[in-house]
């Protein structure tokens, strides 16, 4: 029997802000379609040169109110990145909030606009511990 992956679906209460937190991750854009009947549009993105491997944004025009509260035990969407400290400086001057700084060079963790959480993990051997991120403390949920 094969399996092939898809994508990774996550409801987004404001669609343009989610589009653009993951445009800040280095997402793009590869996909849009609008449901009139259903009420409701999907936004795929990835990664250049990985569009195989996208999130799928999901936009309910009205709201989620109604739709059963099942929490979908969703954990997290998890990046490989080629600097993990300019990615976390990239995103706190946006105004981003790291979450989980990146203290070893390895791993960080922050947050979309929907409250999804994003691991990001440095490619490759850890990053020397260098400051601001080696002192600095969690934020928030991660």
């Amino acid at each position: 029997m094969k399996i092939r992956y898809l994508h990774t679906m996550v409801r987004v209460a404001d669609l343009e802000k989610t589009i653009a937190f993951f445009e800040l991750l280095g997402l793009r854009e590869t996909r849009r379609k609008a449901y009139e009947q259903g009420r409701f549009t999907l936004v795929f993105m990835a990664p250049p040169g990985q569009e195989e491997c996208p999130v799928e944004l999901t936009f309910n025009w009205d709201g989620d109110e109604g739709l059963p509260s099942d929490s979908r035990h969703f954990g997290h969407l998890a990046y490989e990145v080629e600097d993990i400290y300019a990615l976390c400086q990239h995103l706190m001057d946006n105004g981003i909030p790291i979450n989980r700084p990146p203290r070893d060079g390895r791993m960080a963790f922050v947050r979309s606009p929907d409250n999804i959480s994003i691991e990001l993990l440095q490619a490759g051997e850890p990053l020397p511990p260098q400051e601001p991120w080696a002192s600095m403390e969690n934020t928030g949920h991660w």
